[in-house]
């Protein structure tokens, strides 16, 4: 997580970073947040109802999901990737966002 933290602080003008988390307490949830996303640009919130994790078919974590800013899903991938794959992938987000 601390790839998305760096990457968030260096796209915060063009993209959202959020970073929902479930089946843990809200204590953890902000202790945790608190440890790996220092930069303060990835909002961050506990899916106690995990409203959001079905809304995108998530069954587990960690699952990358990239959405356009009509809402449309423009990637999604399960597990870690490098902080390259995911710059490569955020830069064609903003390039189909225009």
């Amino acid at each position: 997580m601390p790839v998305i933290d760096e990457l968030a602080a260096e796209y915060a003008d063009r993209v959202d970073f959020v970073a929902p988390a479930w089946k843990a307490s809200f204590e953890a949830t902000r202790d945790l947040a608190g440890e790996v996303f220092k930069s303060g640009k990835v909002m961050w919130g506990l899916d106690e109802d995990e409203v959001i994790f079905s809304r995108y078919g998530i069954p587990f974590q960690p699952v990358t999901v990239l959405i356009a800013s009509d809402r449309t899903v423009v990637e999604k991938w399960a597990g870690v990737r490098s902080k390259e794959e995911l710059r490569a992938a955020i830069e064609n987000l903003i390039r189909l966002s225009g």
